[in-house]
């Protein structure tokens, strides 16, 4: 008898020895392995049982046959694999182990929770970048519903491409649905916007908007990830899990989403150019071109001064143009105003 290597596929030595033997002999009566090997008929049975139902044997009684084994075992390790990713899961989210034992405890330590109601720590802070995408890998590998992210950035790194790319892919795999809001000047830099089509094709949801300056992820509706310092992300986030301050950021969400623009809009073959100006961005152009002083063109175009200069800044990069009287120039080339 051969040395059993597929108890790491989840199968027992009885259950290896009867479908090797199959392998081996196949459309032969599965009554037969009762007189090849010692075990029991009780063994013998269940053993056949179990095999059937992993679709590793075929046939009936009087003739019984093996699946091959390049079909079998790659069967056998997505299941395995599987089963080890549920577990995994609720390993690394505790809450619900810890929720029920807080039920059970009769004198609740004051402050241990974080919240009146003993139902879990409602807010956490995360003090430094290791720590909040320690967090981050954890939430995304534990959603099960849904993850919104609205990330301000304009350009990605390599190495945030890198780390972003896989814990997107296994959401998505899982059937997560992704909600990815962006800015309009990521679309400008080449890599960036390879990770973004790569993401949509996948099968995430991606809009870009015109302004956006509020980094936010929520997962599964339950649990926000949000900035300490909207000017410097490196210092930390605040993880809540309390549900009023969460729904509050999935409202802002919700609203900003709804004024986005869908990404395979702005890069259709047909779009003419690899982005097209929005209103917001139309409104401003035109502002620039017709006033000189900035505080006008931001009353004008009805927002503040940082915000009308940030997109003047956008526009300059579109129109490749190193000053406002070369963007005007050529944005009147274009028939753009």
């Amino acid at each position: 008898m051969q040395g059993h290597t597929m108890s790491v596929l989840g199968l027992t030595g009885t259950e290896e020895d009867v479908y090797r033997h199959f392998l081996r002999h196949p459309r032969t009566p599965a009554r037969d392995i009762r007189e090849v090997f010692s075990f029991g008929e009780e063994s013998a049975t269940r053993a056949l049982s179990r095999l059937r139902d992993l679709r590793l044997l075929h046939g009936d009684d009087e003739s019984t046959w093996a699946s091959e084994p390049e079909v079998a075992v790659p069967r056998l390790i997505e299941e395995q694999l599987e089963a080890m990713h549920r577990t995994m899961r609720r390993l690394v989210d505790p809450w619900p182990i810890v929720r029920a034992l807080q039920c059970d405890r009769q004198d609740p330590v004051p402050g241990l929770s974080g919240t009146a109601d003993g139902a879990g720590v409602a807010l956490r802070r995360l003090e430094d970048a290791r720590e909040v995408r320690a967090h981050i890998d954890q939430l995304a590998f534990s959603a099960r519903d849904e993850v919104l992210a609205a990330e301000p950035y304009d350009t990605l790194s390599p190495r945030d491409i890198a780390h972003g790319r896989p814990v997107d892919a296994r959401c998505l795999r899982r059937g997560v649905r992704v909600r990815n809001l962006v800015r309009a000047s990521a679309l400008k830099d080449p890599a960036t916007l390879g990770y973004l089509r790569a993401l949509h094709a996948d099968g995430a949801q991606i809009r870009v908007a015109d302004e956006l300056s509020d980094l936010m992820l929520v997962y599964d509706r339950r649990t926000a990830l949000l900035p300490i310092d909207l000017h410097d992300t490196g210092r930390g986030a605040l993880r809540i899990e309390e549900s009023t301050l969460v729904g509050g950021v999935i409202s802002l969400f919700e609203r900003l989403w709804a004024a986005a623009t869908d990404l395979a809009e702005l890069t259709a073959p047909d779009a003419g150019q690899v982005i097209r100006l929005s209103e917001t961005q139309l409104r401003v152009l035109t502002c620039m071109c017709t006033v000189s002083k900035d505080e006008v063109g931001a009353r004008r175009a009805g927002m503040s001064l940082r915000t009308y200069r940030r997109h003047i800044a956008d526009l300059l990069r579109v129109l490749d143009a190193g000053s406002r009287a070369q963007a005007a120039l050529t944005a009147r080339e274009r028939g753009w105003v």
